[in-house]
């Protein structure tokens, strides 16, 4: 039986018998991976007590029914454990962690949003990275509380990325 290449949902066929079979799987996994949301990230052991639509992202050298399965996520369904396997790109929602988690190669990457640009009402309020700015030296009149001042908005502004170190 064919599946779809993203997902692998399975495919209905011609003259195929049983047709609701294949239907319901693909609805199954969608219901998982569709918005998805996992109650946590990289567990190796399985739930004692899952609860149907309960998902989890398996962690490594997982035991039991997710031996094998690390990385994927799996769903407990009426009809038991179902697995999904992520793709690049691929995103869902922790509940343990609050946070969105993205598949990138081969690993989930927790919290971490990428982005070229950040805008707040539509106003550009961060961008790419600005050159170095020096801190302020020399001229004829020094306000030393004035160049703690400045300092320490440079000092920040570096720590937080937004300008390139000196």
């Amino acid at each position: 039986m064919a599946d779809t290449d993203r997902l692998a949902l399975p495919l209905l066929t011609a003259a195929q018998a049983q047709k609701e079979v294949t239907h319901n799987e693909a609805l199954a996994v969608l219901d998982v991976a569709v918005q998805a949301v996992v109650v946590s990230i990289a567990p190796s052991a399985v739930p004692v007590a899952p609860i149907t639509g309960q998902c989890w992202i398996v962690g490594a050298a997982a035991t039991g029914a997710w031996a094998g399965r690390d990385g994927a996520i799996a769903a407990w369904t009426s009809g038991g454990w179902r697995f999904i396997a992520p793709f690049e790109g691929m995103s869902v929602w922790s509940l343990a962690d609050a946070t969105t988690a993205r598949r990138s190669a081969t690993a989930w990457i927790t919290g971490t949003v990428s982005a070229r640009r950040f805008d707040v009402g539509g106003q550009q309020v961060v961008g790419p990275r600005q050159p170095a700015v020096a801190d302020p030296t020399g001229g004829s009149v020094i306000d030393v509380q004035a160049r703690v001042a400045i300092g320490s908005v440079l000092g920040t502004l570096r720590q937080h990325g937004l300008i390139s170190p000196n």
